[in-house]
Order: structure tokens, then sequence, then C-alpha cells
């Protein structure tokens, strides 16, 4: 008997899969390049790498080589977890952006040192059964022979495009035509596919010391950029410790700053002190509980983390149980409300999972920030390089997270795991930069709280906290909730649901403009012998498995 329902009371494309070997992600193609690695006798790192190597292919609106990544790997005993983001410049100091108001958002200087090919080697080289060269097979063929370009990648692709399209290199890249491609047309990016084989014949020592490390300078440097050949070869991995919150019988696993992992924590940490299952899903109460908690996670979240080294409060603090009690008891069930981040005691976006059916599980975020990145494509590599240095840092003088020579910037991405009593249970995660966090808490609500099944819990209507007191909702709440959140001050903003509303649209409300976008969540729930594996119907993707 599984611990939830089977009902299916949201409208949806989808419906979950159950079986052994299981992969699920935004692009279908890619699910099946880690389908193929499973059936090839690959576990499930290996099938989590070729998903992730081909996705840098298939989906370039999201991520890219030039990415960053965040994983967790339940190993089939304990949890590993692997920071793969990189740091800022040795030359980014505060002086560099001094007459700026805010970090650039394209070209090099909002490009970090980019940490997904060092992830690809750690993982493979550290869990991996399968040859590296045989990981990169599907990517290969799709950049050299071409794909079929999905949907929401066409959409998404054309909103990003009209913004990046004097960026030097971005309209050769991705826009050979003249003009972006259309849904279902063949693209190929044959510099890609030899790349990739000078990643897996070298270990990736070509990309942060060899000729791609040094193609990547000299365009750097032709622009005016910052990045050198140092800031590349110092460049590492770093296999960290999860960290963790108990939620009513279960514990829920992130990874510590430079991500917003913590902000799940705190919220499902607050929400303990509330008996959030006594209260109807979906009903103002509860949607209520949910957003003031979150809100409160976030105001901490955006005052302190960053860097860990610049951070003026240790991790521990904020998940101190007296503090999350504090901070529960100023939630008031009449009335929205605007906090402040609070003062703890001192003391203490691709998304992609897979599983075996020996028990490996993989949570894995590869992410370009923006859609794109910064727009920089390395001319002859097919290399696109993220923006999160730029749209991750602040130049507010003191913060934490204040732009700095060799720190690594605040980080949306964040790969999620549940255990109960000790035992695998969920691998999940989203895409949606600031939505991370608010859909994360969402759908472990959905799951635990309300017995949900994971493709319902993925299918239901989302909230996303703005700022203020402004909350965007998406269509299929019942006009009763909504109207219940407005007599309590919640300022709403309704917008239509929509299978590719990520990063497509903005909505006007009180003059400005909030972003549509609820994010992309993939999830993989353990049984007994098998596995259920759900996959939004907000991107193109699938579950895949045998």
């Amino acid at each position: 008997m599984t611990p939830f329902d089977w009902e299916f009371r949201y409208p949806s494309s989808r419906m979950p899969l159950v079986a052994r070997n299981v992969v699920a992600t935004s692009q279908p193609l890619a699910a099946q390049a880690g389908l193929q690695m499973l059936q090839k006798g690959g576990n499930a790192v290996d099938a989590a790498l070729a998903t992730a190597i081909t996705l840098a292919v298939v989906e370039p609106t999201s991520n890219g080589i030039g990415s960053d990544v965040f994983a967790i790997v339940w190993d089939g005993k304990k949890l590993h977890g692997l920071n793969a983001s990189g740091r800022a410049p040795a030359a980014w100091t505060p002086g560099r952006f001094s007459a700026l108001t805010r970090m650039p958002l394209t070209g090099w200087d909002s490009v970090s040192v980019p940490g997904a090919v060092s992830a690809w080697i750690a993982l493979s080289e550290r869990f991996g059964i399968l040859p590296f060269e045989e990981l990169i097979k599907p990517a290969v063929y799709y950049a050299r022979e071409g794909f079929n370009v999905a949907p929401g990648t066409a959409i998404k692709w054309r909103s990003r495009a009209h913004i990046l399209k004097e960026q030097p290199g971005f309209a050769d890249a991705y826009m050979p035509a003249g003009r972006v491609p259309e849904p279902g047309e063949t693209f190929s990016f044959p510099d890609q596919a030899g790349t990739l084989e000078k990643i897996a014949s070298t270990r990736g020592e070509d990309f942060y010391r060899g000729e791609l490390a040094q193609k990547m300078i000299a365009d750097c440097s032709k622009y005016g950029g910052a990045m050198t050949l140092e800031d590349l070869a110092s460049h590492k991995a770093d296999w960290i410790e999860t960290i963790s919150q108990a939620y009513n019988g279960h514990e829920i696993h992130e990874l510590p700053p430079n991500g917003q992992g913590i902000a799940v924590l705190m919220a499902l940490g607050i929400l303990t002190h509330h008996k959030l299952a006594d209260v109807p899903v979906d009903s103002a109460d509860s949607l209520h509980l949910q957003i003031e908690a979150m809100k409160l996670a976030v105001a901490d979240v955006h005052r302190y983390v960053a860097d860990p080294a610049a951070m003026d409060r240790d991790v521990g603090e904020f998940l101190d149980a007296d503090y999350l009690a504090q901070r529960a008891a100023l939630i008031d069930m009449k009335s929205a409300q605007d906090f402040g981040h609070g003062v703890p005691l001192k003391g203490g976006t691709a998304y992609l999972t897979a599983a075996d059916a020996k028990g490996m599980m993989v949570s894995y975020i590869q992410s370009n920030s923006n859609g794109f990145g910064s727009g920089v494509i390395v001319p002859g590599t097919g290399i696109s390089l993220h923006n999160r240095g730029g749209r991750s840092f602040t130049l507010e003088s003191k913060h934490p997270n204040q732009v700095g020579s060799g720190k690594k910037p605040f980080h949306t991405i964040i790969p999620a795991f549940v255990t109960k009593d000790g035992a695998p249970l969920i691998s999940f995660g989203s895409a949606g930069g600031s939505m991370q966090p608010q859909g994360q808490t969402q759908i472990m609500v959905r799951i635990i709280d309300y017995r949900q099944n994971p493709q319902a819990a993925l299918d239901a209507p989302r909230w996303r906290v703005i700022d203020g007191l402004t909350v965007v909702v998406e269509q299929g709440y019942s006009r009763e909730a909504l109207d219940g959140l407005k007599v309590r001050g919640h300022d709403l903003v309704e917008i239509g649901k929509g299978h590719f509303n990520e990063n497509v649209g903005e909505q006007k409300s009180a003059a400005r403009k909030v972003p549509s976008n609820f994010g992309s969540a993939q999830l993989i729930y353990r049984l007994t012998d098998s596995y259920v594996a759900a996959s939004d119907h907000r991107r193109d993707g699938q579950p895949v498995g045998f």
C-alpha cells in the first residue's frame, strides 16, 4: 500500500511512470539518453550524467557546457552533496563595478567560473560505472547530426533571443538562419560535439587548463572581461555534507549555502508549528500559512545567504528550533504581513533525477541562470556561458553577497532529497530561480501533509511570493480560496495556467511587472521494489524507465 492516494485531481497532460529504473527531466531526448545508459548496465549516476550532458545540447535555453551544477547522490548507503559552482574572477573587486547600479546581466562581466564540466568528471569518477566517453555519445550525436527543437524550448528560445541577438556570437550560434528555430525544426551545433569529445578525452583538463580554456580567455580578453587562465585552472568541484530539517516524520535534505536550499528547510520548520494537515488542502488557510512561512524564510535568505566564507551567521542558527518557533509565532492567521529578516541567536534552471534498481538515486541541477545565460558563445567551441555572477551578486556595500574577488555568488539552483527513518524516499527539485524553494515547499506539503501522489503534487496550481504583500497565483485555485487570501491583505496577481509559462512572459500589477514563472519540477518516489517518477507539465519533459 502506497503512503499516498492515486487521485489525479488537477488538469494535466502527464501521468506518472512506475518502474525499477527511472529518469525524469524537462526534455524527452535528454531523459531517453539517461535511459540508454541504464539499459547498457550503467547506474543512476551514469544516467544522470548522460541526461545532463544531453540537456546542455538539446535544451540550450536553460543550460549549457558553461553552466554551474549542484547534486545530491544516495549511493545506496548514505547521501553525498556536490557543489560545483564557480567563483568570481580574481579581478572582480567591488571597485571594478563601482560605476554601476547593478551587476551586468550579459557579456563576460556577468560570467563567474563555470563548474558543470568539473561536476561531470567528479561524479563519473567517484560513482560511475560506464566509461565517460559512453556518457557523451547521445549529446555528441544531437550536436553533430541535429535534434528537433521541442515546443516549450522553442518558445523560451524566442523570448530570450531578442534580448541577446546583439551579443557577439549569439546570433551566429543560435539564430543561424537569421531567426530562432520553430518547434520541430532541426537544429545542430557541430562545435559542441568536438568540445564534448575534447572534454571526454582529457577528463575535463582541456576545459580548465588546455585549448578550450585558452579559447575562452581569448574571447574574454577581446571583449574586456576579467577572467584569466588562473581563474579557470583554480576551479574545483567540492564534495560537501547536506543540511536537513525534520518535517512530519520525514527528513528533508538540501545543500548548504551558497545555495538557497535552506529556505525550504526554514519554511517547513516554521510550518511544523502549525497543524497544516488539519487544514483543508488548497484552502485559504492552508495557502496563507504556506505563503507566510515562505516570506519569513526568504527574508532571512536574502539578507544572509552568500559564499559561506562571507556569511556573518552560521547555517545552524537558521535551523535552530527556538528560532524557527519565534519566526512561526509571527504568523497572523487573519492578516498578511511584509516580514523583515530575523536575527538568529548566535550559535549554531535544468533539473533532472535518476534512480536505479540497486537503490542509487541522484538529484541534480544544472543552470545557465537566465535563459542562454550571459549570451556569450565562445567561437569555435559551442560553449555557452552562464551569467550566475552577474545575476546573483549584489553591489550593496558590506552585504555578505557583495561581489568580491574569488567569491562564490548566491545560487538559486537547489537539488533536494527526502529520507524517512534513515532510508531514501524522494529525489526531487525544480527549475525556476527564486521559485525553486517555493515550489519545493509546496510539493512537500502536498505529498507529506495531504498524501497526494507525485504527479498530482506536480500538476497542482502554485503560488509565488514576489515582494511585500504581492503573490502571483496560478490558475486552478477556487474563487473562495483566492477571496480568502485577498481579505487577509495578500496582493494577488492571477495568471492563467499554461504548459510553457516559465520565463516566457510577465504580468503587470500596480504599474510594475511580476514573473509568470511557476517552476518546473521532476520527482522520483521510492516504493518497496520500484519507483514512481513524475514530470512537470510546465515544460517539455517526461519520465522514462523500465
